[in-house]
C-alpha cells in the first residue's frame, strides 16, 4: 500500500458535457494525459489518472491488446491506472437502473465490460488501486413517479452489478449528484444503499463539489440541512450530520471545489458547478471538509483521490496554471490527512 494516497487526475472532464461542433468539443485522451503530466507544485506531480471507459477515450470493447497499449501509453507517461467511469447510461452501453427489464440488464452489462477492462490492466500492472464508479443513469424526474418502486429496482439493478463486480474483484462506488434519482439527495442516498445492502461492494463516491448540494436539499428540499444565512458553526454541524451518514459507505472520494450553484453543459443534466481550487466564490474549506470524508479511510481501503473538474470551459482545461493550482489543493489535502 502507498505509504499516502496517491493524487489521480479526472480524464472525463474531456469529455462530460462537452459536444462536438461547439465551442467546447471533447479533449482527446492524449492531451488530457500530457496536461497532467505537465502540471508540478514544487516538484511534485500527480501519480496517476482515473479513466472514462467509453469514447472519444477508449472503446471498453476494445481488444485485450489495445487495452494493454493503452496502459502502455499511460506508464509511460509515469502514471498509474486507479478508478474507472463505467458507461451505464442510456445511449452508451447501459440504461436506466430503474428502467425496463433490458435497461437494467444492459446496465449491469456495462459493469460487467468496466471490470474485464480492469482485469486486463490489474494483470498489466498499470492499475494498482480504484473503483467502478456508476450512478443511477436516470434523472429525480423519472424516479419520483414511484420512489420506493423505483429505489427498490435501482437496489436490485446495484445488487446484481454488484455481484459482478465482486467476482472480479472490484468494488462499486454510486457517484452522489442531485442529477440522479434515487440519489439526488443525501438521505435518498443513504436509503438506496441499504437496500441495496452489499457494503462491502457496493458503496458511495463522495465529490466535494456535489455532496454540497446535499446540504442545501437542491432537488429534494425536505432533506436539506442548510437555510439561506446559515452560520459557520451550522455549516459544520450540518456537514458532520451528512458526513457520519454517508462515511462508512464511502469508497471513494473527488477532491473539488463550489460556489453553491448548479450548473449543466451540453447533453449533462445540471448539477453541483465545479469551481476552480482557488475561485474567490467557492464555498469549501477543501481540505477542512475533505477531512470529514477522509476519517477512517484505511479501513474503507482508500488509497487515491482524485480531482473532478467536470464541465470546465475548455480555455479552463487548457491552462496549465488551472492544473498546478489543483495539485497544489490535493497536496494540501494529503499532506493534512495522508498516512504513513
Amino acid at each position: 500500500m502507498p505509504s499516502k494516497p496517491q493524487l489521480h487526475n479526472a480524464m472525463w472532464p474531456g469529455v462530460v458535457g462537452k459536444e462536438s461542433d461547439t465551442d467546447h468539443p471533447p479533449i482527446d485522451l492524449d492531451r488530457m494525459l500530457e496536461l497532467t503530466v505537465n502540471a508540478e507544485v514544487n516538484g511534485q506531480k500527480f501519480d496517476g489518472v482515473d479513466l472514462w471507459l467509453f469514447g472519444p477515450h477508449m472503446d471498453i470493447d476494445g481488444s485485450e491488446d489495445e487495452i494493454k497499449a493503452l496502459c502502455d501509453k499511460i506508464a509511460e507517461k509515469g502514471l498509474k491506472i486507479g478508478s474507472f467511469v463505467a458507461p451505464v447510461w442510456p445511449g452508451t452501453v447501459g440504461g436506466s437502473s430503474f428502467g425496463s427489464e433490458e435497461d437494467r440488464k444492459n446496465f449491469v452489462l456495462a459493469v460487467e465490460k468496466a471490470c474485464r477492462v480492469g482485469k486486463i490492466m490489474n494483470e498489466h500492472g498499470a492499475r494498482n488501486c480504484g473503483i467502478i464508479r456508476i450512478d443511477a443513469a436516470d434523472g429525480p424526474e423519472s424516479w419520483s413517479k414511484d420512489a420506493p418502486g423505483n429505489t427498490k429496482l435501482i437496489a436490485q439493478t446495484f445488487r446484481e452489478a454488484g455481484k459482478v463486480a465482486a467476482d472480479h474483484g472490484e468494488r462499486l462506488a454510486a457517484e452522489g449528484e442531485i442529477c440522479w434519482g434515487g440519489m439526488h439527495s443525501w438521505k435518498d442516498m443513504v436509503d438506496t444503499l441499504e437496500a441495496t445492502g452489499m457494503p462491502e461492494t457496493v458503496g458511495f463516491q463522495a465529490d466535494l463539489a456535489h455532496t454540497y448540494l446535499y446540504l442545501l436539499g437542491v432537488n429534494a428540499p425536505e432533506h436539506a440541512l442548510l437555510q439561506e444565512g446559515s452560520s459557520e458553526e451550522e455549516f459544520w454541524a450540518a456537514y458532520k450530520k451528512m458526513t457520519d451518514a454517508l462515511r462508512p459507505w464511502t469508497f471513494d472520494i473527488h477532491i473539488a471545489q463550489n460556489d453553491g450553484s448548479v450548473h449543466g453543459t451540453g447533453s449533462h443534466d445540471k448539477t453541483g458547478r465545479h469551481c476552480q481550487a482557488d475561485d474567490p466564490n467557492g464555498k469549501l474549506d477543501i481540505t477542512k471538509c475533505a477531512s470529514y470524508w477522509l476519517k477512517d479511510h484505511e479501513s474503507r481501503g482508500i488509497r487515491h483521490l482524485c480531482w473532478d473538474g467536470c464541465m470546465f470551459d475548455n480555455s479552463i482545461l487548457e491552462d496549465g496554471k488551472t492544473w498546478n493550482t489543483i495539485l497544489d489543493a490535493m497536496i494540501k489535502v494529503r499532506d493534512a490527512h495522508g498516512w504513513d
